[in-house]
């Protein structure tokens, strides 16, 4: 066994690890595990499921990641957990395989920050450069966009799609989904502006600011419906009132209003 791998800890035959990953005391690594190079697993760590776990990751202790889905339908389906490059796990987090019900395989993207306490259920697909906070909670096939922040004890139901660059307030609850660029907040999630303090450090220009200002108007300050807000704001030639614009349009939920 590795130098880098704690004696007590269990690997079994099959479970592809690279030789520059460290592995802490008493965690278990599944059959059909695979770990990319300079990942650090912590102490009391679980890895099961098909799992491909890539470079760089930092997965702290007691954590169960890969464990079947919690959905009465899995029958012991051969589902899959796909995480990239550079994430942190912190500690008791719970991270499921997929269900053949969607695509079998639930996937967490890279540069990652998930704090204690997460759990994300089955077939959810995150992005890149998240930060979940404390105890929130994703519930089956959530999507979650880009530089995304939900705050401890965020709970997101089923289905819900969740744009990119939006922070959600501590005990936020969603049920519906939330476009691109907002604030959300309550017990039953509702806007609060924009996440303008993000966007300012995800260099987003002055000129994109004032368009997204505009267009946060038009969707819930002026009376309009979804549909008559989408009218006008089809108008506009600017990238990201467009990409707002789609992320509406393909919601099945609806968005938070």
């Amino acid at each position: 066994m590795s130098k880098n791998i704690h004696s007590t800890t269990i690997i079994e035959d099959g479970a592809d690890i690279h030789p520059s990953v460290k592995i802490g005391p008493y965690s278990i690594i599944k059959k059909n595990v695979s770990i990319g190079e300079n990942t650090i697993i912590g102490s009391h760590v679980v890895i099961d499921g098909v799992t491909t776990i890539g470079k760089n990751n930092h997965i702290f202790s007691h954590n169960s990641i890969g464990q079947a889905p919690q959905d009465k339908k899995y029958n012991k389906e051969e589902t899959k957990l796909r995480i990239g490059d550079s994430n942190t796990i912190r500690e008791f987090c719970t991270i499921n395989t997929g269900t053949v019900q969607d695509n079998g395989i639930t996937q967490i993207g890279s540069n990652n920050w998930i704090m204690a306490y997460v759990h994300i259920a089955h077939d959810c697909v995150i992005a890149n450069n998240i930060i979940m906070a404390n105890n929130s909670s994703l519930a089956g096939h959530v999507e979650i966009g880009d530089y995304a922040i939900l705050g401890g004890f965020t709970l997101v139901h089923q289905f819900c799609k969740i744009g990119s660059h939006i922070m959600s307030a501590v005990g936020t609850k969603v049920f519906k989904d939330i476009p691109d660029f907002l604030m959300v907040h309550g017990e039953k999630a509702s806007p609060s502006g924009l996440n303008i303090e993000g966007l300012k450090r995800r260099n987003f220009s002055s000129d994109d600011l004032n368009e997204l200002r505009k267009a946060y108007k038009i969707i819930y300050r002026e009376n309009n419906t979804v549909d008559e807000a989408i009218k006008i704001l089809d108008q506009s030639n600017n990238k990201n009132i467009m990409k707002l614009t789609k992320f509406i349009k393909s919601s099945q939920r609806g968005i938070v209003r």
